[in-house]
C-alpha cells in the first residue's frame, strides 16, 4: 500500500512523475533552485597546488545558466529557467569533468536518471553536430568498510562518443581499464590518477545510437539518460538513452584495490569533450538519485 501511495505522490509531482527511480530516493536536484552541491573535480595535492596532475588542471566548477545563445536568447532549462552548464576549454580534446559527493546508506543498487543536452559553442553559422567529441556518467564507489574482505574502488564509466577527427561516431562506450596511480607529496598519503583519460574506451555491444542534435548548434533538445550499478557486484545493470535499453552484459568496470579513507563513497560524475579548438557546453536539466536499499 505504501508503495503504492508513493507513486501516486510522484506521478501527482511534474518534476518527478518524468523519472523512474527506485523506491528510495536519495536526492533530487532540480538547478532552478541553485547547485545543489554539484562542484569541480579539484585534482589530489599535497601541501602545494604544484603537485596537482596536469590532466586535472584544466577542470573548473560548473555554472548555472540558462542557455543564452545570440540568435535565441536564454533558451531555458526543460521546464524552468535554469540548467547546470559543464563546459570545456576551447582547445580539441579538452574534457571538464564535475561532481556530486555523496556516500550511499546500504550496499544496493543505486540508480542515476537525468535530463541533458550537448552543444558546442555557437560561434560559427554552421550545423556544428560534429564539434561536440563526447559526453558521459562515471561513478566514483568504494566498498564499506569491512576486515572479513578485501575492499574494492570501482569506477563504472560510460559515454557517448559522438565525433572524432571530423567524423560522426555516435556511439556509447565503456572504460574498465585501471591507469596507474600517481603519488602526490612526499608523505605517502596522497594519491592521484587520471582515470577520465581518452585512451582504453571500448564498444558497448550494439551501442550505436543517432540523437536528435536540431538544426542549428543554439538549438537544444533534452536527451533522458538513466544507469545503475549494483554495488554487491559493481556492475552495470542498466543503460538508457531516450528509447534505447542497451545492453549491459559485456560492460566492465574499472576496479581497484581500495584507498584509504573512501568507505561507502558515492561520487556522481559528469563530464563532456570538445572534438574541436571550441567549447562544449554540456547542460543539466535535473537529475534523480535512487535505491533499493531496505527493499529486498
Amino acid at each position: 500500500m505504501l508503495q503504492v501511495l508513493q507513486r501516486a505522490l510522484m506521478q501527482a509531482d511534474p518534476r518527478l512523475s518524468r523519472f523512474t527511480p527506485l523506491p528510495r530516493i536519495l536526492s533530487f536536484d532540480d538547478f532552478s533552485n541553485g547547485m545543489s552541491g554539484w562542484t569541480a573535480l579539484t585534482g589530489n595535492y599535497e601541501e602545494t597546488l604544484d603537485n596537482v596532475l596536469p590532466a586535472f588542471r584544466g577542470m573548473y566548477a560548473p555554472q548555472l545558466s540558462c542557455a543564452t545563445h545570440w540568435d535565441t536568447g536564454s533558451h531555458g532549462g526543460l521546464s524552468n529557467s535554469y540548467a547546470l552548464k559543464i563546459a570545456t576549454r576551447s582547445t580539441r580534446g579538452a574534457l571538464n569533468l564535475v561532481l556530486k559527493r555523496l556516500t550511499f546508506p546500504e550496499v544496493c543498487t543505486i540508480q542515476v536518471e537525468f535530463y541533458a543536452a550537448a552543444k558546442p559553442e555557437a560561434n560559427e553559422l554552421r550545423l556544428s553536430d560534429r564539434d561536440v567529441g563526447s559526453f558521459g556518467i562515471l561513478l566514483d564507489l568504494q566498498d564499506p568498510d569491512r576486515t572479513e574482505a578485501p575492499g574494492r574502488r570501482a569506477m563504472p564509466h560510460l559515454k557517448y562518443r559522438n565525433a572524432r577527427d571530423g567524423k560522426l561516431i555516435q556511439r556509447w562506450q565503456y572504460k574498465s581499464s585501471v591507469e596507474s596511480p600517481h603519488q602526490v607529496g612526499t608523505t605517502g598519503e596522497t594519491r592521484s590518477h587520471p582515470h577520465f583519460a581518452d585512451e582504453g574506451w571500448q564498444d558497448i555491444q550494439d551501442g550505436h545510437q543517432i540523437l536528435c542534435y536540431n538544426e542549428l548548434p543554439t538549438k537544444l533538445n533534452w536527451h533522458y539518460v538513466r544507469m545503475a550499478v549494483d554495488l554487491r557486484s559493481m556492475k552495470v545493470t542498466a543503460l538508457q538513452c531516450n528509447d534505447r535499453h542497451f545492453n549491459t552484459a559485456s560492460i566492465e568496470t574499472m576496479v581497484m584495490p581500495a584507498w584509504p579513507n573512501l568507505a561507502c563513497m558515492l561520487n556522481i560524475c559528469l563530464f563532456c569533450e570538445t572534438a574541436t579548438d571550441k567549447r562544449c557546453f554540456y547542460y543539466v536539466d535535473s537529475i534523480l538519485v535512487s535505491g533499493d536499499w531496505g527493499h529486498e
